[in-house]
C-alpha cells in the first residue's frame, strides 16, 4: 500500500492540462474555468456619483439655507452649476453637479420654504462616490483560472463582457462493472443490488463542471470489459470505472487496464475507505479504477478526482477546510490506514460523527457536511480537539 500523501502527489503530478478553449453566453458561464483574464473598459463609478438620496451642495455652506436649484434623477445629466448657498435635490447614484462636494442626506434636513432646506446637522461625510475609484478602465477585473461563480457574473456583466473565454470541459467516460448491478429504475432480483455509483459519478462530475459520459453496466467478463475501457478511452478524457479492482476471483480490472495501454502508478492506497483504488494514464488519457462499494467510491471523488478534474480545466482547487473543535471522543480499533470520517456540525458548533457503518453505508452521508481525517497509527481523537472538516 502507498501513503495517501503519495498517492495524492502522483496523481497531482499527472494531470493533463486541458489547453483547449470556446466562448460560451455569460448565463452559461457558470462553474466554468475562465481561460483569459477580464479587462475593464470603463471607470466604474463612470463619473462622481451621489451615495444616498439627498442635497448637493458645497460642505462650506452647510450651515446657511440652500436654494434649491434643480432635481437629478438618476439617469439625467446635471444642468445648473452649484453656487454659493445652492443646492440640487439628488437621487441615489445620479451624476454630482458641478460645484458640489458633498451630499446631505434627505433625512438631515427639513424644508424652510419654497425652493430652500436647511441642514440639521453639525457636519456631513461627501457621500460620493468617486470616479473610478472602484474600478478603473484597463484594470484587470478577473484573472485567468477562477471557478465562474454567482459572485463573478455581475462583474462580469458590468465591463460588457457577455461571452466569456473559458476551458472546454473535460469529457468523463464513466462504466460500472458486476454481474450483480441493475439499473436504478429496476427492482433487483436475488442477489442483485441498485447501480448507485454510476449516477453518483455522473452528478460529481457535473458538479465540478466536466461533462459526464455514462457507458452503462459491463458484467464480470475480461473480454466484455476490455472492450468497454478501450471505448471509453478513445472518447474521453479521464475514465471513472468502479468495481472489479480488488482481489476477488472476478476483479481482474487491474490487469485489462494494463492490457488497454495504461501504466499503472498505483493499485492500493493506505486509505480508508478506498484501499483498492487504482490509477493508470496513457497516450495523454487516464483513469482511476475505484472501488464498488459507494462510500469508497464518493470519498475517493471528493479526495483524488475531484481536485484531477479542476486542475486539469485549469483552476487550481484546494479544498476548503475549517478547524472546529470534536464534539465527542471518536475511537477507532485498527490504524493502519488514513481514515477519512463523515461528519456534520452540531447547533453548538462541535463536529460530530456521523453513524457510520462502514463503506457500503451511502446513507450515512446525507447527513453528512465534511470529513475529518484520522492519521495512520492513532487510534483516539479526543473530545475537544481541534479538527480539520474537509467540506463536502
Amino acid at each position: 500500500m502507498i501513503l495517501f500523501e503519495e498517492v495524492n502527489k502522483i496523481v497531482n503530478e499527472s494531470i493533463i492540462k486541458q489547453k483547449k478553449t470556446e466562448t460560451v453566453k455569460l448565463v452559461d458561464s457558470l462553474n466554468r474555468i475562465l481561460a483569459q483574464d477580464v479587462i475593464s473598459d470603463v471607470d466604474m463609478p463612470p463619473f462622481d456619483k451621489s451615495a444616498m438620496d439627498g442635497y448637493a451642495c458645497k460642505k462650506e455652506d452647510i450651515k446657511n439655507e440652500l436654494e434649491v436649484i434643480e432635481i437629478i434623477p438618476a439617469g439625467k445629466e446635471p444642468e445648473k452649476i452649484i453656487r454659493h448657498n445652492q443646492c440640487s435635490k439628488i437621487m441615489t447614484g445620479a451624476k454630482i453637479p458641478k460645484g458640489a462636494d458633498c451630499v446631505l442626506m434627505v433625512e438631515h434636513t427639513i424644508e424652510t420654504g419654497k425652493n430652500k432646506i436647511k441642514f440639521t446637522k453639525e457636519d456631513t461625510n461627501s457621500n460620493i462616490c468617486s470616479k473610478a475609484e472602484d474600478v478603473k478602465s484597463g484594470q484587470t477585473v478577473l484573472t485567468k483560472g477562477i471557478r465562474i461563480q454567482p459572485k463573478h457574473i455581475g462583474t462580469f456583466a458590468s465591463v460588457g463582457c457577455t461571452n466569456p473565454l473559458v476551458y472546454k470541459k473535460l469529457d468523463v467516460g464513466i462504466i460500472t462493472t458486476g454481474d450483480e448491478l441493475v439499473e436504478p429504475n429496476l427492482k433487483p432480483g436475488l442477489s442483485q443490488i441498485r447501480n448507485s455509483n454510476a449516477y453518483q459519478l455522473i452528478t460529481q462530475v457535473k458538479n465540478v463542471g466536466a461533462n459526464p459520459n455514462y457507458l452503462g453496466i459491463v458484467k464480470d467478463n475480461e473480454e466484455e470489459t476490455y472492450n468497454i475501457i478501450c471505448k471509453a478511452l478513445e472518447k474521453n478524457d479521464l475514465v471513472l470505472l468502479t468495481g472489479g479492482v480488488s482481489m476477488g476471483d472476478y476483479d481482474f480490472v487491474v490487469d485489462t487496464l494494463k492490457k488497454a495501454g495504461l501504466k499503472i502508478l498505483f493499485d492500493s492506497v493506505a486509505v480508508q475507505p478506498g484501499r483498492p483504488t487504482t490509477f493508470g494514464v496513457a497516450k495523454g488519457k487516464a483513469c482511476f479504477g475505484l472501488p464498488g462499494n459507494p462510500v469508497s467510491s464518493f470519498v475517493q471523488f471528493e479526495l483524488l478526482i475531484k481536485p484531477y478534474i479542476l486542475k486539469s480545466m485549469g483552476y487550481n482547487y484546494k479544498p476548503v477546510t475549517i478547524k472546529m473543535p470534536l464534539g465527542v471522543d471518536y475511537k477507532r480499533k485498527k490504524s493502519k490506514r488514513k481514515s477519512f470520517i463523515p461528519v456534520y456540525i452540531n447547533d453548538k458548533g462541535m463536529v460530530m460523527p456521523v453513524d457510520y457503518h462502514g463503506s457500503a453505508h451511502i446513507h450515512s452521508y446525507v447527513a453528512a457536511q465534511g470529513m475529518i481525517s484520522i492519521n495512520i497509527g492513532e487510534t483516539i481523537i479526543k473530545k475537544g480537539e481541534i479538527v480539520d472538516v474537509r467540506q463536502i
